[in-house]
């Protein structure tokens, strides 16, 4: 595997990314990881790593750049101050920032020799399944593969509601929900079904029995679904081959 963090450029400064791809010389498709509200830590580059053994080049941004290096230990029992830190960082995005990051890395994409002309994919936790819904229907033409894992905002009254975007995308979108999550209200998922059904976008939607939001993480003690967490990787998987490798 070859690891390397690259600054891109953007219009707001300097983001950090980690970006990792297979041995060799050979230019594979990429696929994008938009951050959990923690942010980067070990375990999301993990994340990055298991996409690259696939054989994609991934790339994981740090989506705090703004506020500077943000680093959380959340290695254990997260303090009522730790969470009004957290929820401050996540609080400091939206949609349009971040898709203006992602053009930043769509043009790292085009010119990176890691990275292969063509589809690219993306994936989202919490706070970025929004970003992913975004980054599929901002960029049609470039993202052809989205993954959102318990994302939250997907769907809100605001004009900038990502399942508004529902009618350009042009790729296929996957949606693993947790049975049980305060921050996706119960009507989410029949809204965001109904719309992608209206607008002829291929999709899976997964609510996966016995869960919890956060399920995917390993390092979520007591919340960590190791069959749901894994059948989750089955499907991305299956959607990127499917869209970035035919």
């Amino acid at each position: 595997m070859q690891e390397r963090n690259v600054d891109i450029r953007t219009a707001d400064g300097t983001m950090e990314t980690f970006v990792v791809s297979p041995d060799g010389d050979q230019a594979r498709c990429a696929v994008v990881i938009y951050m959990d509200a923690p942010g980067i830590r070990e375990e999301l580059r993990d994340f990055a790593r298991r996409v690259a053994e696939q054989g994609y080049t991934c790339l994981l941004p740090d989506m705090y750049y703004r506020r500077g290096r943000v680093r959380l230990d959340i290695g254990g029992p997260m303090s009522d101050e730790l969470r009004r830190e957290m929820f401050g960082h996540m609080r400091s995005l939206s949609n349009a920032l971040v898709m203006r990051d992602s053009e930043a890395l769509l043009d790292f994409v085009t010119a990176d020799a890691a990275c292969a002309a063509g589809p690219v994919g993306c994936i989202g936790y919490c706070m970025s399944g929004q970003y992913v819904v975004s980054a599929m229907g901002s960029f049609p033409e470039r993202f052809k593969a989205g993954v959102s894992c318990y994302g939250v905002a997907i769907v809100t009254d605001q004009d900038d509601s990502p399942h508004k975007l529902a009618e350009r995308v042009q790729g296929e979108l996957l949606f693993a929900f947790a049975e049980h999550d305060e921050y996706v209200p119960d009507e989410v998922i029949s809204t965001l079904r109904t719309t992608l059904e209206r607008h002829g976008v291929a999709h899976q939607i997964e609510v996966y029995p016995g869960t919890e939001h956060g399920f995917c993480f390993p390092q979520r003690a007591g919340i960590y679904v190791e069959d749901a967490a894994e059948d989750v990787w089955r499907r991305t998987f299956e959607l990127f081959g499917r869209q970035l490798k035919a």
